[in-house]
């Protein structure tokens, strides 16, 4: 029998200049949440490690290679119940930008903003959470 998920596995990357930086991700206005910002990342496949769907998902979406060695867990937020689908998880990881080119291949757009600027703008209930949660660590 099939076993039906009572939670879904999200990663999430905080990527850093170095010099104070932080890149967002704004989604497509055609998805859930389009318009919002977001840290880039996605789903964590069945049989996949949170660190190696994180670098397949900033492959998809930003064509950099990032090493899960450079990967620091650093927050994580949960929704409540949800009406009909299992309730999303996301794990936040923190990583250094090397200066590879930088591409939105799953359309959006991307930015890079100082903390006060990350705040300021309008994103998903978890990312909010993951934002506080981030900067206050630092």
């Amino acid at each position: 029998m099939e076993k039906i998920p009572t939670w879904t596995c999200v990663v999430a990357l905080a990527l850093s200049d170095g010099r104070g930086q932080w890149l967002m991700q704004r989604r497509p206005d055609d998805k859930h949440h389009g318009g919002l910002w977001e840290f880039p990342g996605g789903k964590v496949e069945t049989g996949e490690k949170p660190r190696d769907a994180l670098v397949r998902e900033i492959d998809e979406e930003l064509g950099i290679t990032i090493r899960k060695s450079d990967l620091m867990p650093v927050a994580f937020a949960e929704e409540g119940a949800v009406e009909g689908r299992p309730p999303i998880v996301i794990l936040l990881y923190r990583s250094l930008y090397d200066g590879s080119p930088l591409c939105a291949r799953e359309g959006g757009e991307l930015g890079w903003f100082d903390p006060q600027g990350v705040a300021r703008l309008d994103k998903p209930p978890l990312d909010i959470s993951l934002t506080t949660q981030l900067f206050e660590k630092l």
